[in-house]
């Protein structure tokens, strides 16, 4: 596997053509990758915790609960009731993530064709949401009936759309034509 350096350098030669960049520093990478999963109302504590489980799992690093951040009546939410869990990847977790992400579990996605080019924000960021989390192979041995969903988020230095599209191509991501 190459280097943080190498890859910065294998990065910086194939996209100076297309941005012109001076400098290896200009060179737009991955700061963070965030995962989270929304669990609404979900009263059942083993259900809570086998979902905490099987995120730390998937990420390889212990979950932090989100909680509301405000009260709405019509939801029957408080504020400071926990709605969800998150978890921040840097360095060679994100990195080891995005390789299992790429390699491993997208190609076990059922009718695959490639990730929308639609899902970058305005900021050089992409979201993706994971339909099933069974696609993992940390995830394999489990029983069908308690499958959940999650979103992943891919925070990115660039600034725009189009150098985030070529870094998250570069790196092997499947996006779309």
């Amino acid at each position: 596997m190459k280097t943080m350096k190498e890859t910065l350098h294998s990065t910086f030669d194939t996209l100076k053509g297309d941005f012109q960049y001076a400098n290896v520093m200009q060179t737009p990478r991955i700061s963070k990758v965030v995962v989270g999963i929304g669990t609404g109302k979900i009263e059942d504590k083993q259900k809570l915790a086998l979902i905490q489980d099987r995120l730390a799992k998937i990420t390889g690093q212990k979950t932090s609960p989100r909680p509301a951040k405000k009260s709405i009546a019509s939801f029957k939410l408080r504020e400071g009731e926990i709605i969800g869990y998150q978890v921040t990847l840097r360095g060679p977790r994100m990195h080891d993530f995005l390789h299992k992400l790429v390699h491993l579990a997208l190609p076990q996605t059922r009718d695959f064709r490639g990730l929308r080019v639609s899902s970058f924000d305005e900021m050089g960021n992409y979201t993706l949401g994971i339909k099933e989390h069974t696609i993992f192979p940390e995830t394999a041995d489990e029983e069908i009936k308690d499958v959940f969903g999650f979103g992943i988020t891919i925070v990115t230095t660039a600034k725009t759309k189009k150098e985030a599209e070529a870094l998250l191509r570069h790196i092997g991501l499947p996006l779309q034509k």
